[in-house]
C-alpha cells in the first residue's frame, strides 16, 4: 500500500512514519524540515497552498493519506488545509484520514462521544471545527479521528513541559482543573493506520481511557521520569480554554485491535 503521511515531521507524523514503514510505500511531507526515518521519501509541502498539494498527491498517487498538519496559531494551516488534502486525495480516488482535536468541545458537556456537535471556544478549536466540516463535504468517505493529548516516552511537548517546570529551566504551572483523556502516540499511530486500511468513515473518537487533569497527568510523567513531584507548580486554566472534555471512545474501540490505554496505565 502506498502511504503519504502530510505533516510527517511533527510528534504524531514521525510516529506514523514510523510505523507505516513495514510492510508500506510511504511518502512523508515536512514544513520546514524533513524526519530522520530511513526508507521514506521525504517532500516538503506547505499544506496552505492548494497547488502544491494537489501536484504532490498526483505525483504520489497514495492509497492513503493521513492528514496529522496543523498550527495552533495558523487558521490556515488548521481549517484550510486540510480542505486542501481532501480535495487532492479525493481526486486520485485515495483514502483520508484526517486528525482532529477533542479542541473542537468547550467542555460544557464533558463527555463527548462522536455524534455531539462541535461547539469550539477557542480560535484553535474554530479551526480544527471547520476542517471536520470541510472534509466531511469533500469527501464523505473520509474518517476524522478526534484525539486529546499525546503522549510519549519523553517526545511529547506536555512531557518537555514538566521537565521544564520540575527543573525550574521555565516558569508556569500545571491546571488542576483542566481535564483530558491523554492517549500514547504509539497507541495512536497504530489505531490510525488500522482504521486506515477499515472501511469506515466519519467521526471517530481515539483517545486515552483514562480522564486526568494536566496536573495530574504531569505528576506521572514526574514519578516515571524520577523527577520531583512538589516542584511542579499548580494552577487553575484560564477562563478562556475549555475545562473538561472527555472523548468517549466506546464505539471506535469496538472496531480496534489496538487497546487505547489510560495515561494511568502506561506512565506507570
Amino acid at each position: 500500500m502506498r502511504i503519504c503521511v502530510v505533516g510527517a515531521s511533527g510528534f504524531l507524523g514521525g510516529e506514523l512514519v514510523r510505523r507505516a514503514t513495514t510492510g508500506h510505500v510511504v511518502a512523508a511531507t515536512y514544513l520546514n524540515r524533513p524526519g530522520t526515518t530511513a526508507g521514506v521519501e521525504w517532500l516538503p509541502l506547505d499544506v496552505r497552498d492548494r497547488t502544491a498539494v494537489a501536484d504532490l498527491v498526483r505525483a504520489f498517487a497514495p492509497d492513503v493519506v493521513v492528514n496529522a498538519a496543523y498550527d495552533q496559531s495558523d487558521w490556515t494551516t488548521t481549517a484550510l488545509g486540510p480542505a486542501h488534502v481532501a480535495v487532492a486525495t479525493r481526486s486520485c480516488g485515495g483514502r483520508l484520514v484526517h486528525v482532529s482535536s477533542d479542541a473542537v468541545f468547550s467542555g460544557r458537556a464533558v463527555t463527548y462521544t462522536e455524534d455531539r456537535a462541535p461547539d469550539p471556544i477557542t480560535p484553535y478549536g474554530a479551526a480544527k471545527a471547520a476542517a471536520e466540516v470541510a472534509i466531511q463535504a469533500i469527501d464523505p468517505s473520509a474518517l476524522i479521528a478526534r484525539t486529546s493529548l499525546i503522549i510519549g516516552d519523553g517526545g511529547s511537548s506536555h512531557e518537555a513541559l514538566v521537565h521544564s517546570l520540575a527543573t525550574g529551566r521555565k516558569q508556569g504551572s500545571l491546571f488542576t482543573d483542566e481535564v483530558r483523556c491523554p492517549v500514547h502516540v504509539s497507541d495512536l499511530a497504530s489505531a490510525l493506520l488500522e482504521l486506515a486500511v477499515s472501511d469506515r468513515s466519519g467521526i471517530h473518537h481515539v483517545a486515552g481511557a483514562d480522564a486526568v487533569s494536566r496536573h495530574e497527568l504531569g505528576l506521572l510523567i514526574a514519578h516515571r521520569d524520577a523527577l520531583d513531584p512538589a516542584r511542579l507548580p499548580t494552577g487553575l486554566s484560564p477562563s478562556s480554554r475549555p475545562l473538561d472534555v472527555r472523548l468517549n471512545c466506546v464505539q471506535t474501540q469496538k472496531h480496534l485491535r489496538t487497546r487505547l490505554r489510560g495515561a494511568r496505565e502506561f506512565l506507570r
